[in-house]
């Protein structure tokens, strides 16, 4: 089956299965994914903000925009990639999603990134830092790649290269953040190229 069919028939169940109604009654819509649905590289954010629940596009707000320099600092360009958020709806007020809304979407981002398959997983904040390492602090572990092995529906097992970032808007809020997030961005493509 073709990718992106998978992809689609993914959102129709995450919508059919009213996984947290209440954030998906505050949303516009929800936010799936955007790029290539074979890139050999997932992003994956916390959740989407005002901007991508009004376009339906993930990382189009000023993060989405630092998003689009760091990829071109390293030789990228979004449809190069796959960006997705571990919650696919907007919290309100662009708070933090809650732990049972994170838990809520675990197996769809699982799911989403079985069917895509790609060779490294990228995480931009704590927040999708925390499904693939649980115990780590960001800022002792941004750039490094660890290799993950990621148990699905108790049967599945897949092994992804796990390269946690920091977020976009952290540079956005702290000028001193930017250097860092570019060079490890640079750093992780370079990784998985050698792969």
């Amino acid at each position: 089956m073709d990718t992106q069919v998978e992809l689609d028939s993914l959102k129709d169940k995450i919508i059919a299965d009213h996984v947290c109604p209440e954030l998906s009654a505050g949303a516009t819509q929800l936010v799936m994914g955007d790029g290539d649905p074979n890139a050999d590289i997932v992003f994956v954010g916390e959740a989407p903000g005002k901007n991508e629940d009004e376009q339906g596009v993930p990382f189009v707000g000023a993060a989405g925009k630092f998003l689009n320099e760091m990829l071109a600092a390293a030789g990228m360009e979004r449809k190069d990639v796959y960006i997705t958020n571990v919650v696919k709806y907007r919290p309100p007020n662009n708070r933090d999603p809650l732990p049972e809304e994170k838990a809520a979407f675990l197996p769809y981002l699982l799911r989403q990134l079985e069917i895509i398959n790609p060779k490294a997983v990228i995480t931009l904040g704590r927040h999708s830092m925390e499904y693939f390492l649980p115990d780590a602090k960001i800022s002792q572990v941004h750039g490094h790649a660890v290799r993950k092995r990621v148990v699905y529906h108790d049967k599945v097992e897949h092994e992804w290269l796990i390269v946690p970032l920091y977020h976009p808007a952290a540079a956005l809020y702290n000028g001193g953040m930017r250097q860092t997030l570019i060079d490890d961005f640079i750093a992780a493509n370079e990784l998985v190229k050698s792969r």
